[in-house]
């Protein structure tokens, strides 16, 4: 049995140090609520969209430098047991002086695994959204490799919001890695209508990958972005089994039965 905790949180854009102190408040709820694992939205750190911070060295350092030290801070609050997934700003290497069409130290849009006061993995979102309100291609580049954990003999993958929207891809590779749980972190604006498409979208998914799937979602604003919230998990039929309120902060838990796998996958 695994208790799954999301939290549904109202972040701010470039408050490293807040973010991160606000993480730390939830992992406490979490952890005396008995959780195992406990899911963040996406870029919780960094607080989301980041727009041309993302594009500065200082700043992509300093969201990797806050990782570690809540890592370690996590770890100091006896918190080192519970795995916490945290979006945040990393990039791929230090390097790259600039290629046509790539943004430069190349940037990612990142989700963290932090357990024992360490990273011990990280998921990079594969697809960028560059339609409406998203311009993703001009300030990260995409990432390529799966993410798949262990918990209790269960596999569990990871994927980052627009993942989820796009055929193929990480969604596709779930059901071959006989996951028993599919956990996607999102920085989903607001929009009239939108709710009911992303949760049929969640559904459908759920029964293509094969397992259920938790959902978690910021709230509050960022300029002219509302975040909803709306996080809910849906089981391998896409039945609802647990749904957060729309525009309110919170932690919500739930307990899954996972699936065992039949394979061992890696830790990436």
């Amino acid at each position: 049995m695994l208790r799954l905790a999301l939290s549904q949180v109202n972040t701010v854009v470039g408050d490293l140090t807040g973010n991160a102190a606000l993480i730390r408040a939830q992992a406490q709820l979490a952890d005396a609520r008995g959780a195992d694992i406990l899911v963040f939205p996406e870029m919780t750190l960094t607080g989301y969209p980041v727009e041309d911070l993302a594009l500065r060295p200082s700043f992509q350092d300093a969201s990797v430098s806050c990782l570690h030290a809540l890592a370690r801070d996590l770890d100091s609050d006896g918190l080192g047991s519970l795995i916490c997934v945290v979006g945040y700003l990393d990039h791929l290497d230090d390097t790259d002086l600039g290629i046509a069409g790539r943004p430069r130290r190349a940037p990612v849009n990142a989700a963290a695994v932090i357990h024992g006061g360490r990273v011990i993995a990280r998921y990079v979102k594969h697809h960028l959204p560059n339609y409406g309100v998203f311009d993703e291609n001009r300030y990260f580049v995409p990432g390529e490799a799966p993410v798949v954990l262990r918990f209790a003999g269960a596999t569990i993958s990871m994927a980052i919001c627009e993942d989820l929207w796009q055929d193929g891809g990480p969604v596709a590779n779930v059901r071959a890695q006989n996951a028993g749980l599919l956990v996607v972190i999102n920085g989903s604006p607001y929009e009239r209508g939108k709710t009911d498409i992303r949760r049929a979208l969640v559904e459908r998914r759920s029964a293509e990958a094969g397992c259920p799937i938790a959902y978690v979602n910021l709230v509050g604003a960022q300029d002219e972005l509302v975040f909803d919230g709306d996080s809910h998990v849906v089981d391998t039929s896409g039945t609802t089994i647990a749904r957060a309120p729309m525009f309110d902060d919170g932690l919500m838990l739930v307990d899954l039965e996972l699936r065992a796998a039949e394979i061992v996958p890696t830790l990436t």
